[in-house]
């Protein structure tokens, strides 16, 4: 099970994370167009408009760029790499999130890749979005 740090919501964040908690990762649709933007987006990134909703998206996308950190060993244990990317979601808006899965060798950039949730692993926290390479 992949653990992450405490995320707290905030009420510009509750909607994102009751999606989480269910499971779901939510992006922002625009009734007006059509078009998807990512969480943050307060208003269409395609016409502008402001009147966005909340739906489910596919959970699907494609890596396009990331970076890994590996932290100095404590008491000699080497500590994990970590690995955080860029992914294109199938509906088109980017999020950063951790990349996972990917202990053992580097990801592709251009690889699928598909979303799961991690929680702290004191579970005081939300739930949050990583993607795993598609297999």
């Amino acid at each position: 099970m992949t653990t992450v740090p405490a995320v707290r919501r905030d009420a510009d964040t509750e909607a994102f994370f009751d999606g989480t908690g269910r499971g779901e990762l939510l992006i922002r649709h625009c009734a007006a167009c059509g078009g998807h933007g990512a969480p943050q987006e307060t208003a269409c990134p395609a016409c502008g408009k402001a009147e966005l909703s909340w739906v489910p998206a596919l959970g699907t996308g494609t890596l396009v760029s990331w970076t890994a950190t590996q932290p100095r060993p404590k008491d000699g244990v080497p500590a994990p790499r970590t690995t955080i990317g860029l992914v294109e979601l199938t509906e088109g808006p980017w999020l950063y999130a951790r990349v996972v899965g990917v202990d053992d060798g580097a990801p592709s950039s251009g690889s699928p890749v598909t979303v799961e949730f991690a929680r702290p692993a004191d579970g005081d926290g939300e739930a949050v979005p990583v993607f795993r390479p598609s297999r």
